[in-house]
Parts: C-alpha cells; sequence; structure tokens
C-alpha cells in the first residue's frame, strides 16, 4: 500500500494535509499509528466527514520513508 505513496502526486504533514482535506484535494489519506492522536485526531475526524479512504501504517518513521523523507510522518496524503 505504501508503494502508492512513493511516486505520487502528494502531501506530507498534519497541517498540510488537513489543508489539501479541507479543499476537496485528497483522494487517501495514510495516517502513522503512533502518531499522538492530539496531532491526527481533527483530520481523521475531516476525513471520515468527507469520506476520505484512511489507511493506517505501523510508523511514523516508516510512513516518512515511504514518502522519501529522513524524519517521521504523522500523515501523508495522496492528491486527487
Amino acid at each position: 500500500m505504501l508503494d502508492e505513496l512513493k511516486n505520487a502526486n502528494k502531501v506530507v504533514g498534519a497541517k498540510q494535509s488537513y489543508r489539501a482535506a479541507e479543499n476537496g484535494r485528497v483522494r487517501k489519506a495514510f495516517i502513522a499509528q503512533d502518531a499522538d492522536e492530539r496531532v491526527v485526531g481533527s483530520f481523521k475526524k475531516l476525513c471520515n466527514e468527507r469520506g476520505i479512504t484512511i489507511e493506517y501504517v505501523n510508523s511514523m518513521k516508516e510512513l516518512g520513508k515511504a514518502c522519501n523523507i529522513d524524519v517521521g510522518s504523522a500523515v501523508a496524503v495522496i492528491l486527487k
């Protein structure tokens, strides 16, 4: 599932992903299971309200690696 993130048009990070979802630009969301609920809680709620598919990733480190960044990421999205 993370392979599609590697080459997709994406946004990485909770704030940027939230903005993209608010603007209706998100096709699929990825959330790290070890991310702090305070960071991802409002994003999860927005995704559920907008009918955006959420896939959970084991760790922030794994999600960051899939996005080709050197640090962990709580959230990443694939854009429409």
